[in-house]
């Protein structure tokens, strides 16, 4: 039997409004080249000056996974040469990084929890893109000098259920206290995976592999699934040490493998040495007390929806798993509704409707809406059935909730005269079965509300059906 161990780094494209040492801005998707200047291509005799919101966005980070910050960082060089990189240089921090030991939960579907370690985060500025066009390649220097925040967690992961839990825990958080977008497709939450396996209940760490450029969630599963299996093979083949090397590799979701992109680099390759351009950074006392402020979390988010709604651990897990359904949650709230009917027709009734480029941000029905359908529901203006009729037809059109069921026709009768006059036709039609009903059938009392419910052409109000029947066949 073997043991997976699998550790995480995690680049986090930081949302400030200019690069990490220059004015330059951090805008996605301009023209190419068009974001730069002296300082980011690295031209003779520009000089690098640190983004202040940098660390404070570092610092927020900091509170929220509950680590060490050190208010005196520093800076190093890690050299490389890429085509991506005019510096030949990468500014990073390699010994004294901003935040160390931290922590964070990850919550699995029994209601069992697991803290994983953080090793560190440190700020380092980005390269730039690279774009292959068939024969040639171009280099795009818009993002270079971006600031990153590299996560780097302990290898306290074993599998890789634990590795995508840990995953959107962190992204949740980044989102939580916004200090990044966290957009995998954009490339602004970059994922490196380190997997190696071991015998159970061996303690010591044998030889990882490196798998980089992995784009969602779900290749990043899959990637560990399929490195973890290679070794696995190559472990009981007998070839673990020939064949599994201290590598970077790739993962082809085409061919569904990972394959071999390079060797892995140790620190010495590197050359580094401090950064002889930068002064050391500081937060002050001051700037701690600015900087320590951040918004609820979603573990905080989750006590609270447990104790302040009355819902299960799991239901406010799954609700606050995104600050935008978190707050999606509290705003159809706001409409006096009960808990267990907002999460109901959020989870399963919206998301179900939400289609491709369509999410929970930009749905037709915003949360005022959609906790206002439910109002109608509660106060039995309309039916649940009805009401899915309503969703669907403000999934295409503008209108407010209770111009579309008039629209749509789906008002329900609670007049109670009206409804009595039904009751009294379909008891006088059905003799027969009002004789059984009161001999003791009473799975019958069914038959006497669909009835009803038919002749009103699923207009009356089930509840008022049910009381008017049960006095007049109680007669």
């Amino acid at each position: 039997m073997f043991e997976v161990v699998i550790g995480l780094e995690v680049h986090v494209q930081l949302n400030t409004k200019t690069k990490l040492f220059c004015s330059c801005p951090t805008s996605f998707n301009h023209k190419q080249n068009t974001n730069t200047c002296p300082t980011c291509l690295a031209l003779p005799g520009a000089l690098p000056v640190l983004n202040k919101e940098v660390l404070h966005k570092s610092v927020m980070l900091g509170k929220a996974i509950d680590a060490k910050i050190n208010q005196t960082s520093y800076f190093d060089r890690k050299s490389y040469f890429y085509p991506d990189s005019p510096s030949a240089y990468q500014i990073t921090q390699l010994y004294t990084p901003i935040v160390e030991h931290g922590k964070l939960r990850i919550d699995f579907e029994d209601a069992t929890h697991k803290t994983i370690r953080i090793n560190r985060a440190h700020i380092e500025a980005d390269a730039g893109k690279n774009i292959h066009d068939g024969d040639i390649s171009k280099v795009d220097l818009n993002r270079a000098g971006t600031p990153l925040l590299e996560i780097v967690s302990e290898p306290d992961m074993r599998s890789a259920e634990e590795a995508i839990l840990y995953l959107k825990k962190l992204h949740s958080i980044i989102r939580y206290i916004d200090i990044g977008d966290a957009n995998m497709q954009e490339g602004s939450f970059r994922v490196d995976v380190n997997v190696s396996i071991r015998p159970k209940g061996d303690e010591k760490l044998y030889t990882r592999v490196e798998i980089k450029n992995i784009n969602s969630f779900r290749f990043i599963q899959k990637a560990i699934e399929l490195e973890v299996a290679r070794q696995r093979e190559a472990w009981e083949d007998g070839v673990y040490g020939k064949e599994i090397v201290q590598e970077t590799r790739l993962f082809d979701q085409t061919k569904q493998e990972t394959r071999s992109m390079r060797g892995k680099e140790e620190a010495a390759d590197y050359r580094y040495f401090p950064e002889p351009d930068l002064l050391k950074a500081v937060v002050t006392d001051e700037m701690m007390r600015e900087f320590s402020v951040i918004p609820e979390l979603p573990d905080e988010k989750m006590t609270r929806f447990v104790k302040d709604y009355g819902m299960s651990e799991y239901n406010a897990i799954v609700v606050t798993s995104s600050v935008e359904m978190a707050h999606f949650f509290e705003d159809m709230m706001k409409e006096g509704i009960s808990a267990k009917n907002a999460l109901t027709w959020l989870t399963v009734e919206l998301q179900g409707r939400l289609k491709g480029d369509v999410n929970i941000t930009n749905s037709p029905v915003n949360a005022k809406k959609l906790g206002f359908l439910v109002k109608r529901i509660e106060d039995g203006t309309i039916s649940g059935k009805a009401a899915k009729e309503v969703l669907d037809y403000l999934m295409n059109n503008s209108a407010d909730i209770d111009s579309a069921i008039e629209t749509l026709g789906l008002k329900q009768v609670s007049d109670t005269g009206a409804l009595e006059a039904i009751c009294d036709a379909i008891i006088a039609a059905n003799g027969d079965k009002v004789t059984e009903y009161k001999s003791g059938k009473d799975k019958l009392f069914g038959f006497f509300v669909g009835q009803v419910m038919k002749e009103s052409k699923g207009s009356a109000n089930p509840q008022t059906v049910n009381d008017i029947l049960k006095t007049k066949l109680g007669q």
